[in-house]
């Protein structure tokens, strides 16, 4: 049948034809010839097939017979499948066996709930059984065996390791065995107080082999200790016992001075051991004096050997356990009480403290081979390493003494000058009558004069120098530590001064020119330490010893101290001249005493000043600080005179006699500031000027009391020569100076104009 359905190429039925050019078109004899060779073809084809079905007629039935029972088969199990479908959607038998799958899975599970909560049950039962079989074995004596229930148990409880959403009945048990642990931890107490007591009487410490507590009689120390050590509370139950053993034998044996001696004694029974004492004896030599240790080591060794043979019974980890308990505190007393008492005070000295350092060394390893301290814990040995750091040690109570020293001087200073103190004269370096034997009276390092100073700080700065020498011949470590006091205590009277001497300092007194110079002298001591010290200073602080950084802050602290006095006496003396009130009306009595009054005043605050200030300031300091003063004063009454407008005749004598009066009062005062420019004239330069220069004022106001009673042509040609002006007076000042004194006529016009035509030039 395959060449049947070959391809027909319609070319191959032109056979004769030139058909090369595919582009040629047929001619309509070639369609027909096709046409007809087509049919031709066709009925060749049918024949063909028509032949072929009938060689094959038997096979081509069997297969029609196949379909068709295939068609008959699915359609009867088409009816079949129908047929269920029907019988299902009349009875749903697949929710019937829903619920029942659904009721076998539920009875599964209370099934399975049951036997839980029923082995649950049992273990619970098992717990109670065994929480009171331990409490009765307590009230038996049979104290291992119940030790170990409550181990085992708290294991099975979980103690510690609680989960949200467990059952209730658990967290009741818990109770239960916590309860029970708190039974058994007092009744261990109780067995180790019963078995270490301390006789106050015999001084005696006795520990009992038999025990008796709660109706319980006969129970071996030793049972006790195996009990307490399987139920983990050793250290609890230990912990009176250490304390009393701590309190009445280790501190009396440590004891630098006057130590406490022992002696050790066995009571036998018919059964064996029934106790040891160990008698706490005093010495016998109340100064013994146990430098090198050894003694007091030895002491202390005797005691723990005693505990480690009748209260450990040689067992290494009761020992341990005994040791963690009791070894810090025991450490810590004889540090306090021996190690820290013989630090050398001296570092010539800390040569010998080598022997301590290693019987401090020996002692440690007899506790550690006893098992008393941890062969691998370094903590246990505090000891060896207080002892090995004996210089840091030693370093820092040197600092402390610097510091409470420094800090007890200054809390003690009462700030006053020296009873044998006088001054005649400013106090220069090189004037032999004005030098002081007092050491109050102190060289600045950068000036040639002196200055007086409070105690505080004098003692403060000798014992500055001390430590500073010792920085020069400690070793490295040392020697940090001493600069470090050094600075510290230098810097506590910062600290502490200001803060005691706060009320002092808003007032006028010697108190406050102290703590001047107090600042001014340490800030330049400060910056001179450095280029005294500093070559001699161990190398590995040289680069790091800085003291000039201080020296700013007292400097600073000095000016702030002085300008805050200088201000108060300018505020008392502006108060005093208020009273004044303008010193309008002079010419009448009382106002003329009101003035009066108001001047004697502020002379007397300043000769107070000048009292105070004079025999302790510098020349140099007490010259600008007063002209500060003097010139507030001077300016002040002037613009108040300057300022009247209508001044009678009798008035301006009154205001003249005011003037003079007070620069005659002030006399003193002002010679003492021309015997401070002389003693400066070398040393000073920009205080060398006349007085008159540095207090502007002074001279203007001698010119006001001069120009009071002066006819108005002199006072016109005063000012026409420039002696007014240079005495400080404005044109303006002049003019109402003039209207005030001089009633208005031609001759006071023409005055002011030439007054006026010669400011113009």
């Amino acid at each position: 049948m395959d060449p049947l359905f070959d391809r027909i190429n319609v070319r191959d039925l032109l056979s004769g034809h030139n058909l090369s050019d595919p582009s040629t078109p047929l001619s309509t004899p070639d369609l027909r010839l096709i046409i007809s060779r087509l049919e031709s073809h066709s009925l060749h084809i049918k024949s063909k097939v028509r032949s072929y079905l009938l060689s094959h007629r038997e096979d081509f039935a069997s297969l029609f017979s196949q379909c068709s029972d295939a068609v008959f088969k699915t359609n009867e199990i088409s009816d079949n499948v129908s047929g269920i479908l029907s019988l299902i959607s009349d009875r749903p038998i697949d929710v019937e066996i829903r619920k029942l799958v659904d009721e076998i899975g539920r009875t599964t599970k209370e099934a399975r709930e049951k036997r839980e909560m029923l082995g649950l049950l049992k273990i619970i039962v098992g717990i109670c059984e065994r929480l009171e079989g331990a409490r009765s074995a307590f009230s038996d004596g049979l104290l291992r065996f119940a030790a170990e229930e409550v181990k085992e148990l708290k294991k099975a409880l979980r103690i510690g390791d609680e989960e949200e959403g467990e059952p209730i009945v658990y967290g009741l048990l818990r109770k239960q065995w916590a309860d029970l642990f708190d039974e058994m931890q007092d009744l261990f107490s109780k067995f180790m107080e019963n078995a270490v007591r301390f006789e106050q009487d015999s001084r005696t410490i006795r520990v009992k082999y038999k025990l008796c507590v709660d109706k319980m009689d006969g129970i071996e120390l030793h049972t006790v200790m195996e009990a307490m050590d399987v139920a983990g509370i050793l250290d609890y139950s230990l912990a009176k016992a250490a304390d009393l053993i701590i309190k009445h034998a280790i501190t009396p044996a440590v004891s630098y001075g006057s130590p406490a001696m022992f002696a050790e004694d066995v009571n036998q029974g018919s059964e064996g051991i029934s106790e040891a004492v160990l008698k706490i004896l005093p010495s016998q030599d109340c100064k013994i004096v146990d430098v090198d240790g050894d003694a007091i080591y030895a002491r202390v060794i005797q005691v723990i050997k005693f505990i480690f043979k009748h209260i450990c019974f040689e067992n290494g980890s009761w020992i341990r356990s005994f040791g963690r308990l009791t070894w810090p505190r025991i450490s810590d007393i004889i540090i306090s009480k021996f190690l820290s008492k013989v630090v050398p005070e001296d570092a010539s000295k800390l040569v010998d403290f080598q022997k301590i350092v290693k019987c401090t060394s020996e002692f440690e390893f007899s506790l550690k081979e006893m098992m008393f301290l941890s062969a691998s814990d370094g903590k246990d040995y505090s000891l060896s390493s207080f002892s090995e750091n004996v210089e840091v040690h030693f370093a820092f109570r040197k600092k402390t003494e610097v510091l409470g020293k420094a800090r007890y001087l200054l809390l003690q200073c009462d700030f006053s000058v020296p009873q044998d103190y006088t001054s005649k004269g400013p106090l220069l370096k090189n004037d032999g009558m004005a030098i002081n034997s007092s050491n109050q009276v102190v060289d600045l390092i950068f000036s040639s004069e002196r200055c007086v100073v409070s105690k505080a700080a004098s003692q403060l700065m000798e014992l500055v120098h001390q430590t500073l020498q010792d920085v020069c011949l400690s070793s490295a470590i040392v020697a940090l530590e001493f600069y470090h006091a050094v600075r510290d205590a230098i810097l506590l009277y910062e600290a502490v001064i200001p803060v005691k001497l706060e009320r002092q300092l808003d007032g006028i007194n010697q108190v406050a020119i102290l703590m001047y110079n107090d600042c001014l002298f340490l800030s330049q001591e400060i910056l001179g330490l450095a280029f005294e010290y500093r070559t001699d200073f161990p190398d590995s602080i040289k680069e790091h010893a800085v003291f000039a950084d201080m020296a700013p802050r007292f400097h600073l602290m000095a000016e702030e101290i002085l300008q805050r006095q200088i201000q108060i006496v300018i505020f008392n003396l502006r108060e005093v001249i208020d009273g004044a009130d303008g010193f309008q009306n002079t010419h009448q009595m009382q106002q003329f005493e009101s003035a009066k009054f108001s001047i004697d005043q502020a002379v007397f605050i300043l000769e107070k000043v000048h009292i105070i200030w004079e025999p302790l300031l510098r020349p140099s300091t007490y010259k600008r600080s007063m002209c500060m003063v003097l010139e507030s004063v001077f300016s002040r009454i002037t613009k108040d005179i300057l300022l009247l407008d209508d001044l009678a005749a009798e008035e301006t004598l009154q205001l003249q006699r005011l003037i003079h009066m007070m620069l005659d009062n002030l006399s003193s005062l002002l010679k003492s500031l021309i015997s401070a420019f002389d003693s400066n004239e070398k040393s000073e330069e920009d205080t060398s000027r006349p007085i008159d220069d540095l207090i502007p004022s002074l001279r203007k106001i001698r010119k006001v009391g001069e120009l009071l009673d002066m006819p108005l042509k002199s006072i016109t040609s005063a000012w026409e020569s420039g002696e007014l002006m240079s005495c400080g007076f404005t044109i303006l000042e002049l003019k109402d100076f003039i209207r005030a004194i001089f009633a208005d006529s031609t001759l006071r016009k023409e005055c002011i104009w030439r007054i006026e035509n010669v400011s113009l030039y």
